[in-house]
């Protein structure tokens, strides 16, 4: 039998990274070994990971050499940006641009990029319906990626585009779990109205990623969506309120309060909440809740979610 194909893993102790590197470790005859990149791998959660069975290597998205020694011998290779630890889309295309020549160079035959939609498309730098930041972006964490598709596409990268979800972890880590309103009932807040939100667990990220590097031929050039639901704002409370035995409202508010609210990088938000909801057909089409569960039958819902992470919850 011959030796196991290496795949890649950017962030592998972050959410999306740390999914896929659990979902190659538990499939130990599916030809697959991995090497899970980390800036600190030092960490517990690295250390849990070696334990496992991966191979920890340190690399820094900022250091060219240090990406490339880290593709060197793999097979395939996960990349994703981390804009939310430096809040900067210049940083994650500088990034982005350092995987795509480390994965040309080093002659990685298949990598799964972790993107999303360039807003920019829909919504022009000049069209007032939507304010404009850092100078020329509408999302910045949206388009820096999407701008960064075109760095794999021409350095020749075999690449498929991975439009990822919401998050149904953001209740447990982001700061957009349950809040007591004015009258002390719990309440989520969103400037969606009653437009419909994909949204996934990030275990299943990593879940779905693996299906797409072990079936490579039909993915390869692609761009896949993926999402475990897509629900409105009532039915996220709904679910929310059975899970915690709690009445939890949701909170449609506008985008300019929702602007102004104390939360690190509300602008931001409240723009991609805007283009969530003003683009609903075109985000919500292209994620498939039917394909993606066809890449991971056991992909969960919210509700799914909810029962194995309701005690993490606070409602605060």
């Amino acid at each position: 039998m011959g030796e196991n194909k290496i795949i890649a893993v950017v962030g592998a102790t972050g959410a999306q990274g740390g999914g896929l590197v659990r979902a190659i470790l538990r499939d130990a005859g599916g030809g697959f070994s991995v090497r899970a990149l980390t800036r600190n791998p030092g960490t517990r959660r690295a250390g849990e990971l070696r334990a496992a069975g991966a191979t920890v290597v340190a690399v820094d998205l900022d250091d060219a050499a240090s990406v490339r020694a880290a593709f060197e011998g793999a097979d395939a290779a996960y990349c994703v940006t981390f804009f939310w630890s430096h809040l900067s889309p210049e940083k994650e295309l500088a990034q982005a641009r350092t995987m795509a020549d480390a994965a040309r160079d080093c002659g990685v035959q298949h990598v799964v990029w972790s993107t999303l939609e360039d807003t920019r498309r829909w919504v022009p730098l000049g069209d007032s319906r939507m304010p404009t930041l850092m100078g020329r972006f509408k999302v910045p964490h949206f388009d820096a990626k999407g701008e960064a598709d075109q760095l794999f596409l021409d350095r020749g990268v075999p690449t498929t585009f991975l439009l990822t979800s919401f998050y149904w972890d953001n209740f447990i880590e982001f700061g957009m779990g349950p809040q007591r309103g004015r009258d002390g009932v719990a309440e989520i807040t969103f400037p969606m109205g009653d437009a419909k939100l994909p949204g996934i667990a990030v275990e299943d990220i990593g879940a779905c990623a693996y299906s797409i590097f072990k079936d490579r031929a039909s993915f390869l050039g692609k761009r896949i969506g993926i999402a475990g639901e897509h629900l409105t704002g009532l039915e996220m409370a709904a679910a929310l309120s059975r899970a915690l035995g709690q009445e939890i409202r949701y909170r449609d508010i506008s985008l300019p309060d929702y602007r102004r609210l104390p939360i690190a990088g509300a602008a931001e938000l409240a723009n991609m909440f805007q283009f969530k909801r003003d683009f609903q057909a075109v985000f919500c089409g292209a994620r498939s809740v039917e394909q993606s569960r066809v890449l991971h039958s056991s992909l969960h819902t919210l509700a799914a979610w909810l029962a194995e992470n309701r005690g993490r919850i606070s409602v605060t």
